[in-house]
């Protein structure tokens, strides 16, 4: 079962004075900015605050396509909890069990043994993770899109296959190194992919043996539309601009298989990939099921519009709170049976709407409803390429693209990373974006070990072919 622990000094100092331990799973937008909250409110003799996640960042995840097409610094879209929440403690693990009736948490961490943490309230706002599906090829080839990881490796894995084509003259394993795949046509996905084949068409302009028709791009898309968000208009329009550019664009179709590399369509088309990237859904952090918290049949936490963790029946689980992507909040705004979707927007607001509620039953108030109308909806398609539907305007190209970036940069905690994203923003307008691929920060000891080696011998040297 593992040992039950008092997590840091501070805190154990803080339960000797039956300080109320909050317990917050996850460290996303909305674990980060709940414990923010909570904390501009509530000093450390009233309440401790302890925060589970196995990274030591948050990682504001609309910001990731710019982040692989390299208009932003990776380390600039990510918030350090450590420096953020520096009168909470921090606990880098995965939460590997709930057990809320006995007010308990199994974290394992990445070395050693599982142990138990306890709390007096607790909140799960654990997420989402890829939704992926039993495909034949894809986990062993796909690359996910949630992480500023996956963002990293993505450009680093577009511009290595781009100097690995330049420099071979098989022209089949060229074609299949300058094809790229994207499946999903929701935000993430259209998104990213509008960023990388803007990115890779215009490094193209540093070889001089890849022309701009040479890159493919395909984007597969189970719906009959994208950015279904957006609604018909201005998910067509994002679909004829697309297409413009010259991306392949198979609506109505699932992906069969992808075994390496060889994509394999429902509509009968067949090629080769060495880029697949799954952006097909998300769906709730996997931890919530190994809980006793109640759940929705789609597997996400039930709650009610306060935020706070209820049974089916509505009865309400003492302590124990929730939002973000892995919660099935009710959505006032839109009306009875309406739920939240897990968007960014939602994600900032119920954040500190959170906070505010902990904080009001913590001084023997009532928790208030959430309720937030959607203000609108916005998109990148790439560089100056956006679409947005603000307060009913729709809007495109330059000034939805600028919309985009501002209502962003507004949201993205602390203004450190505000004002480093905007210099990044400023240095990739005035000068060109690095075409420089890092692929080897994967395998940093392989030149070491390489140069390691025993010296080859200068015998038996291989001979040049003749040439006529």
């Amino acid at each position: 079962m593992g040992r039950v622990t008092s997590t840091t000094a501070p805190t154990a100092r803080a339960a000797a004075r039956k300080v109320p331990r909050i317990l917050i799973l996850g460290g996303g937008y909305v674990g980060l900015f709940t414990a923010i909250r909570l904390r501009k409110q509530l000093g450390r003799r009233e309440v401790a605050i302890v925060l589970v996640d196995p990274r030591s960042y948050m990682t504001y995840q609309p910001f990731l396509p710019e982040a692989a097409a390299g208009s932003i610094e990776p380390r600039h879209v990510v918030a350090s909890h450590r420096r953020e929440l520096r009168n909470a403690t921090v606990i880098n693990g995965r939460v590997s069990a709930i057990r809320h009736a006995e007010r308990a948490v199994r974290v394992t961490p990445a070395e050693g043994e599982d142990y138990w943490v306890r709390y007096d309230h607790l909140v799960v706002s654990l997420g989402a993770v890829a939704r992926t599906l039993p495909i034949p090829g894809l986990a062993e080839v796909g690359l996910g899109f949630k992480q500023v990881e996956e963002a990293f490796a993505l450009r680093n894995q577009v511009l290595g296959l781009m100097d690995e084509a330049a420099s071979t003259w098989d022209p089949e394993r060229r074609k299949k190194m300058l094809t790229f795949t994207f499946v999903g046509g929701g935000f993430a996905g259209i998104e990213a992919l509008g960023e990388i084949e803007d990115m890779a068409r215009s490094a193209c302009r540093d070889f001089d043996s890849i022309e701009r028709s040479d890159l493919r791009f395909v984007l597969v898309e189970a719906t009959h539309r994208i950015l279904p968000e957006l609604g018909e208009e201005l998910g067509g329009y994002a679909l004829e601009q697309l297409r413009a550019r010259g991306i392949e664009m198979h609506l109505s179709t699932f992906l069969n298989s992808c075994e390496d590399g060889h994509v394999v369509l429902s509509d009968g088309t067949e090629f080769d990939s060495e880029t697949i990237v799954w952006t097909a859904g998300v769906k709730p952090s996997p931890a919530v099921q190994r809980s006793d918290l109640p759940l929705t049949e789609t597997g996400r936490v039930r709650a009610d519009a306060s935020l706070r963790i209820v049974e089916e029946d509505g009865t309400v689980v003492e302590n124990a709170w929730t939002a973000g992507d892995c919660a099935s909040v009710p959505d006032l705004a839109v009306g009875e049976g309406a739920f939240c979707a897990p968007t960014a927007q939602h994600a900032v607001r119920q954040a500190k709407h959170l906070g505010d509620n902990i904080a009001r039953v913590l001084a023997g108030e009532e928790p208030v409803d959430y309720v937030h109308a959607n203000v609108g909806t916005v998109a990148s398609l790439g560089l100056f390429k956006g679409v947005a539907q603000i307060f009913g305007i729709k809007l495109r190209g330059p000034l939805a693209w600028f919309m985009h970036r501002s209502y962003h940069l507004f949201a993205m905690p602390t203004w450190n990373r505000k004002v480093r994203i905007m210099l990044d923003w400023t240095t990739s307008l005035l000068f060109r974006r690095e075409p420089v691929a890092l692929g080897g920060v994967s395998t940093p000891r392989a030149e070491f070990i390489a140069a390691s080696a025993p010296a080859p011998s200068r015998e038996n040297l291989p001979e040049p072919p003749t040439v006529v």
